[in-house]
């Protein structure tokens, strides 16, 4: 197939949360089948609810920054599902994309017609193995793997990694993962394993207690970011600067913004020393990183800020950086999010530190219409939007001083960097 027509055959697969089928089988039956290349890559594989992926690009880069051939494996996407295997910091090209696409669905069918399988593999599952593929095909010298949902029964939790990393657990995916931190970090918990060192940020004490549990009954070793104290911190709007005095002494410049990033930077330290990566290239390597659609700044007048917060917690994250960075500022908020999202508290967080709030709904098919939020969530100036289009002309013409955040949904971050980037404002 060509790149728009795998594309259309991942989509049709089916909504990669929604359809997932937790579980290791299938994938494993088919990485078997396509030679197991993941076996042939030193994998780092982060876990984690908030954070995992800003810290697998700053975890990438500074590996870049070491002179290696890096994999990255991100999800969801932005863009285009490209973005998803990244080569040298780079997405891979359509082209590769189809020919990974072709490769992986030519087995999936064989293997179904020999009942080698029951189900053809789900979009996640599909694309797990088209990256590990080209990750060994490429080849790379060391591979960032994200993953997907959860962890113990996630797709990529085929990989027998040389580091595994944890990044703060709270509430997401309930339905799935548990609805207690205790469980949804037993999930997470679940890609340790056994020889494998592991790497652990700062928890709330009932996932912490989880995941040490599980780290001493497998008898690893851990670095946890406690280790690393941070001092002469200085925050701004776009990033980060502080001083670790832990194992080693580092100066960070972390470019990502938020308060939250300090803890995922320190991750990816931890993680970077862990591996032997020198201080220069931890120092350059995070200095560089970039990971759009997570407190971006993408227009002046006014002042546009995305951020895919999409759970309480990156809704709690996104409310600190107000607090510290708008609080003098007149805030104007367009809201958008998927059916299955904790709406009501995701709200009772963000709106009351907006003058305006604006809802409206991603082009999805999971995404819950405007109008239904009105039943759900309250501001004294609420508007609906049918779609971001429209929600984007209602702010057209506020005054300069004023400062504009579009949130609930990467979905909707994604669609807004695309219709930003063509028109700086509609």
């Amino acid at each position: 197939m060509n790149y728009p027509d795998s594309v259309h055959f991942l989509y049709a697969l089916g909504n990669e949360i929604k359809t997932a089928k937790l579980g290791l089988e299938r994938i494993r039956v088919v990485l078997d089948a396509l030679g197991r290349p993941q076996d042939r890559l030193p994998i780092v594989h982060v876990a984690g609810t908030n954070g995992k992926g800003s810290t697998c690009a700053m975890i990438e880069s500074g590996l870049r920054a070491a002179g290696l051939r890096t994999g990255l494996f991100t999800s969801p996407h932005l863009a285009e599902p490209t973005e998803r295997i990244r080569i040298a910091g780079r997405p891979i090209s359509a082209q590769r994309f189809a020919e990974a696409f072709d490769r992986v669905h030519a087995v999936v069918e064989s293997l179904l017609a020999a009942s080698g399988i029951d189900l053809h593999t789900t979009y996640f599952e599909t694309v797990t193995a088209m990256g590990l593929l080209v990750f060994h095909e490429e080849p790379v010298q060391i591979v960032v793997l994200e993953v997907g949902l959860g962890g113990r029964l996630d797709a990529t939790n085929v990989v027998d990694p040389a580091l595994c990393v944890i990044t703060p657990v709270d509430f997401d995916h309930e339905a799935l993962l548990g609805r207690s931190l205790e469980a949804i970090a037993g999930e997470k918990a679940g890609i340790l394993k056994p020889g494998v060192p592991a790497v652990f940020a700062r928890q709330r004490p009932e996932a912490a207690g989880v995941l040490e549990g599980r780290a001493s009954g497998l008898g690893i070793s851990v670095a946890r970011t406690a280790d690393w104290p941070v001092s002469d911190l200085e925050l701004d709007a776009r990033g980060s600067r502080f001083h670790l005095a832990g194992p080693r002494d580092l100066r960070i410049h972390c470019p990502l913004a938020g308060e939250h990033q300090v803890e995922n930077a320190v991750t990816a330290v931890a993680a970077l020393a862990s591996l032997g990566v020198p201080d220069a290239a931890i120092e350059g390597g995070l200095a560089r990183t970039e990971w759009p659609g997570r407190l971006e700044r993408v227009w002046e007048r006014p002042e546009i800020i995305l951020d895919g917060a999409h759970n309480p917690a990156g809704a709690r994250a996104l409310a600190r950086y107000i607090d510290r960075f708008y609080s003098e500022r007149p805030v104007r908020l367009i809201f958008g999010t998927m059916r299955d999202k904790s709406v009501a508290e995701i709200g009772a967080i963000l709106f009351p530190r907006a003058r305006q709030v604006i809802v409206t709904a991603p082009q999805q098919s999971r995404a819950l219409a405007p109008e239904a939020m009105r039943d759900v969530v309250d501001h004294p100036d609420l508007r609906t939007a049918a779609t971001l289009r429209d929600a984007l002309a209602l702010v057209e013409d506020v005054p300069p001083g004023d400062v504009v955040f579009i949130t609930g949904s990467l979905f909707l971050v994604a669609e807004a960097r695309a219709l930003l980037s063509a028109h700086p404002l509609l």
